[in-house]
């Protein structure tokens, strides 16, 4: 396939200009000026007024098989995946069984599950997520787990913690925490603020991501290589603890959601449960810290937590609804609408966010850029395309989305994922 006249913005090869890419036996053949590729190619790409990006990574989904295939399946949620312009996503392990074993990691990466953009397992931290016999990382990380994590159930025990940080350091493989002292948030349901004051609501405290980030910082100094993953960073200062562990040259990494960058705690308005997240959403002011640390480089990537729930999870009391929401599908407009054009963040560093940046935190090689024997994995949108979105028309198998006719700028044209086109515009 000749991807004709777009222009190309791949972040980690500097490449910011109008170009042909050609792609055959699923690689980047070449990339050259328009008009000037040396190969043919049997099928061709207008791409005349568009971005062509290298294949957006996505860090943190939900994807709920094995055991939860009501809410999501392998099928449904890359499908979803692949019209939200990703290529690529990485599955959280909390599901029903755990996926903490060799076999489970296995099982995900089978065709049979029927996934359309490649799939890449997270594996659970300890055995059942319980926080207390950690797993067989080694055998994981044969097996094809990209990271490890108890997501969902953060290890709160310093020595469990310290442990898995010292496996990490010695086979290269990420832990990613979900920052959260639940000791602390017991039986809240949404920010502790203003907003929950008026709705009788117990409130998150910021110091219950922040104190657990902290401490995760402090622990990965301890051991050169260790590889220190925040998932879902929500807060002002949890931010300050992710920049001492930067300034200290430890491999800390974060990532943020659309949601987080895009609204508010005050947007839960009348007890609204598609506005229910774990971490909730938070104040202006950290919002703010996120949007800044988004333009400085101090954020890796730009996370989903794409968290599908069937309706009977989140058509009731907002205490008792289900934290989560889905979020494949409205990424990239999110971004380019409120980073983009409010915030003036370029369009090459939010490519970055989606692409090369995600791509470093998990050393997911050949993917991330599109230079020359990198994988065929491209996405393809309009900046400036105006859409709404309509979640009755998701591809997921939920809807529980606060943005559910969102207007929204920024749009994928299409996906391709090793070579092939697995979702196009209609």
């Amino acid at each position: 396939m000749l991807i004709k006249g777009g222009r190309l913005i791949d972040p980690a090869a500097k490449i910011d200009a109008t170009m042909d890419v050609l792609l055959r036996d699923g690689q980047v053949a070449e990339i050259a000026p328009s008009g000037k590729t040396r190969g043919t190619a049997h099928e061709k790409f207008d791409a005349r007024g568009l971005v062509v990006a290298p294949g957006f990574i996505d860090l943190h989904v939900h994807l709920r098989e094995p055991g939860q295939g009501y809410k999501e399946t392998i099928a449904t949620g890359t499908a979803a995946a692949a019209a939200g312009g990703f290529t690529s996503v990485c599955c959280m392990p909390n599901t029903q069984p755990v996926v903490d074993s060799p076999e489970w990691v296995t099982w995900l990466q089978q065709p049979e599950r029927g996934a359309v953009v490649n799939v890449f397992p997270i594996a659970a931290a300890t055995h059942a997520s319980k926080g207390a016999v950690l797993t067989d990382f080694r055998a994981l990380q044969r097996a094809g787990a990209v990271g490890v994590s108890d997501d969902g159930k953060p290890i709160l025990n310093d020595g469990v913690m310290r442990e898995t940080l010292r496996l990490s350091s010695e086979i290269n493989l990420p832990v990613i925490q979900h920052a959260e002292d639940t000791r602390m948030t017991d039986r809240c349901s949404m920010n502790d603020g203003p907003t929950a004051f008026r709705l009788g609501l117990r409130g998150m405290k910021a110091a219950a991501e922040a104190s657990v980030v902290e401490r995760d910082v402090q622990l990965a100094q301890q051991f050169t290589g260790a590889r220190l993953h925040v998932a879902h960073l929500s807060t002002a200062d949890a931010l300050k603890a992710v920049r001492r562990g930067k300034r200290s040259k430890s491999h800390v990494t974060c990532e943020v959601t659309p949601h987080h960058f895009a609204l508010t705690d005050a947007d839960v308005g009348e007890y609204d449960t598609n506005f229910k997240m774990n971490p909730p959403l938070r104040s202006d002011s950290d919002r703010e810290a996120i949007l800044v640390a988004l333009a400085d480089g101090t954020i890796d990537a730009i996370a989903t937590d794409h968290a599908p729930h069937a309706p009977h999870e989140k058509i009731i009391e907002f205490e008792r609804a289900a934290f989560g929401i889905t979020g494949l599908e409205t990424a990239l407009g999110l971004a380019i609408t409120h980073l983009h054009r409010e915030h003036k963040i370029p369009l090459s560093r939010i490519v970055e966010l989606f692409t090369s940046g995600p791509a470093r935190v998990f050393s997911l090689r050949g993917r991330g850029t599109l230079i020359r024997s990198s994988h065929a994995d491209v996405t393809i949108f309009d900046p400036q395309k105006r859409w709404t979105f309509d979640a009755t028309k998701s591809r997921s198998r939920s809807q529980n989305t606060p943005f559910g006719g969102a207007q929204l700028t920024g749009r994928v044209v299409a996906t391709i994922v090793g070579g092939r086109v697995v979702y196009r515009t209609e």
